[in-house]
């Protein structure tokens, strides 16, 4: 793989991940709603995917050091990567109770940030276990906040709605 389309793939992949595990699980918890947990994803996987691939692009043109291909296939791989694995997690949504649902979408996620970790590990000859803990250390946090958060909402404006 080009190194343009790995580096949008890369980021994409790691924002879809990140990105659309806090909302579900925050939402999740500060709704209980099926609904609004797919109107998160669905959100996430295409206004998130253009704002994230368009930040690299800019940010490809910002070092100038680019060809207007390359910026353009880190552009693309970003948008691509992050729409599609955002909307893999509609699949557990759809079909399991929503609370098993989050618990599938979490596993799923920190499975997929794990074989992303563990390939730039060993492509940068780096400890795997080192690089992969580090990455899943940080969307556990991230995870763990916006349950807090969710719960936070529920209890304070709950009774609002």
């Amino acid at each position: 793989m080009k190194l343009s389309y790995l580096k949008g793939v890369s980021f994409g992949l790691t924002s879809g991940i990140i990105t659309t595990l806090g909302m579900i699980v925050g939402l999740q918890a500060g709704t209980q709603s099926r609904l609004a947990v797919i109107g998160g994803v669905l959100t996430i996987a295409i206004a998130d995917a253009f704002s994230d691939s368009l930040g690299i692009h800019i940010s490809e043109e910002s070092a100038n050091q680019y060809t207007d291909k390359e910026i353009w296939e880190s552009t693309i791989g970003t948008f691509s990567a992050k729409f599609i694995f955002a909307m893999t997690f509609l699949i557990p949504i759809f079909f399991l109770e929503l609370s098993e649902a989050i618990w599938v979408s979490i596993a799923w996620g920190l499975a997929w940030l794990g074989l992303i970790s563990y390939w730039m590990a060993i492509d940068q000859r780096k400890p795997a276990l080192h690089v992969i803990g580090e990455h899943l250390a940080i969307a556990v946090i991230v995870i763990f906040i916006t349950h807090f958060v969710g719960d936070w909402i529920l209890a304070t404006f709950g009774g609002i709605a």
